[in-house]
């Protein structure tokens, strides 16, 4: 006879639950209130999406103040962890996803937005990366995983051209790849350690001294095949210059951002514990990646005729370039990942955003795709806030002194060096310096060239809300760097409280 077995509230900690609740409910509210009335105006759906994401933040501070106070949360029978990387993970996604949101309200030639049903995905999206990046738990990880990709592809769908149905198509087929490794590795290693919590898995493999360093290697590849498809590293990147040409511009920016920062997360939850055991292939297996990506990237990244599809290159190049930090598996490296992914974040959504805002419905005679590099010539002589602002932008991703992610760039080197990767650090800065010339060469299409279109000046039909984020992203970009000591410090507490 089983015997009733009473679980008090308290011990579930709710409270761990409470953000990826508030954005899940923020889309049923979303939904009902279509349902109740239909054909209202998209602005009443982005005032909600940035309320309940207002709600969000605040309830993430909250859970800050407990991790300072009483240190790691555990919640809903232990599948909830709430920790640094959880607490930094979630700034990161919801801050950028309140610059996002706003910019459904710029332009009524985007009519995704005109969907209730966009934002309502896009909460739900959220939510699943919430949960990825607040928990250990390889089942719970793949429900946000799945709960985000599965709201992210009709996102990109309903863009509603050609391209983005094939971008939509490729990356389902992808994120199911992707989702099938993620299985079949969680699945090995379950079968070797009889844990689906990280942690554990950990404390298992090391007690048993990796006995059976086959079925772990075949688990671990697996895995590691799986965050490689999802933070687009060579040669798992294939897919991405190709759906961020379909999506929109701004959506592509925003893509290049919040999941690459929970797939982050995952990877140094599951690989940095590997790394720092001695599994010597597995470093040499992420060295190689690390530096093919950026190196690689890069090199694609030159040779595009289109600003979009340089700019998806270049966040490859930039994934690969924070990779490094898993890699090295310090406190200074994690950090340094978190404190360069913050301020990558600005510029890449800005620079992405003024696409956005410059997009085309009728191509030009012999234009190909919505931003080739010679729709820019001359944009400084058409509008030159637009082409100074582009700069701006171009010139921080290259991280050009003393623009923000320059000071992220040296963080993230010097851990490299710090960590005893002198020959790392020597090619993440080669690679800094090669990636300078693709954003300085469209700098030099905007100054130092004839204008193809004298009357182009989109900027100034440009509406309050897409002038508010592109000053914020610019402000931020320039001037952040005056922050960069106590972000370090902010985020250097974070990190090393957690135990990374």
């Amino acid at each position: 006879m089983l015997e009733a077995v009473n679980v008090s509230l308290a011990s579930l900690n709710v409270a761990t639950l409470v953000p990826m609740t508030i954005a899940v409910v923020g889309a049923l509210a979303i939904i009902v209130i279509d349902l109740i009335k239909g054909g209202l105006d998209k602005s009443l759906y982005v005032m909600i999406a940035m309320l309940f994401l207002l709600l969000d933040l605040g309830a993430v501070m909250g859970s800050a103040g407990v991790f300072a106070a009483n240190g790691t949360q555990l919640g809903f029978f232990d599948v909830m962890l709430i920790d640094g990387l959880a607490i930094l993970a979630q700034l990161v996604i919801v801050v950028a996803s309140m610059m996002f949101i706003p910019l459904a309200l710029t332009s009524k030639r985007f009519h995704e937005f005109s969907y209730p049903e966009f934002f309502a995905l896009f909460l739900f999206m959220i939510a699943g990366f919430q949960f990825m990046v607040a928990s250990d738990n390889l089942i719970l990880i793949f429900v946000g995983l799945e709960t985000a990709s599965l709201a992210l592809y009709p996102m990109i769908a309903l863009h509603n051209r050609s391209k983005s149905f094939e971008a939509a198509v490729k990356y389902f087929t992808m994120g199911a790849l992707a989702a099938g490794l993620f299985a079949f590795g969680s699945m090995v290693l379950y079968a070797l350690t009889g844990s689906v919590e990280i942690h554990q898995i950990a404390s298992v493999l090391a007690a048993d001294n990796y006995a059976n360093m086959g079925y772990v290697l075949v688990g671990t590849v697996f895995l590691f095949a799986s965050f490689a498809f999802k933070l687009s590293l060579v040669p798992f990147h294939t897919w991405t210059p190709d759906v961020y040409e379909g999506s929109s511009a701004a959506l592509a920016g925003y893509m290049s951002i919040v999941p690459k920062i929970a797939g982050f997360v995952v990877a140094m939850r599951l690989f940095e514990f590997l790394i720092h055991s001695g599994v010597i292939w597995l470093e040499v297996v992420l060295y190689a990646m690390v530096v093919i990506t950026m190196t690689a990237a890069n090199i694609w990244a030159i040779v595009q005729n289109d600003v979009k599809r340089m700019l998806a290159y270049s966040s490859v190049s930039h994934a690969g370039f924070v990779m490094s930090a898993i890699l090295i598996g310090t406190t200074q490296a994690n950090t340094g990942l978190f404190l360069y992914w913050a301020l990558f974040s600005f510029a890449n959504l800005g620079a992405f955003t003024m696409l956005w805002v410059s997009r085309q419905k009728v191509l030009l005679p012999g234009q190909s795709s919505d931003h080739p590099f010679e729709k820019f010539s001359g944009m400084f002589q058409t509008s030159p806030i637009q082409a100074t602002l582009m700069a701006l932008f171009m010139l921080t991703l290259a991280g050009m002194p003393p623009f923000a992610l320059f000071w992220g760039k040296l963080y993230l080197i010097g851990a490299a060096v710090s960590g005893g990767f002198t020959v790392l650090a020597l090619i993440m800065a080669l690679n800094s310096a090669v990636a300078g010339y693709y954003y300085i060469k469209l700098i030099v299409y905007m100054f130092m060239r004839e204008p193809v279109n004298a009357d182009q000046d989109y900027l100034v039909n440009a509406s309050t809300s897409l002038k508010t984020i592109v000053g914020m992203a610019a402000f931020a970009s320039l001037f952040l760097f005056l922050a960069v000591s106590p972000m370090i410090e902010f985020i250097g507490g974070f990190v090393y409280n957690s135990g990374y």
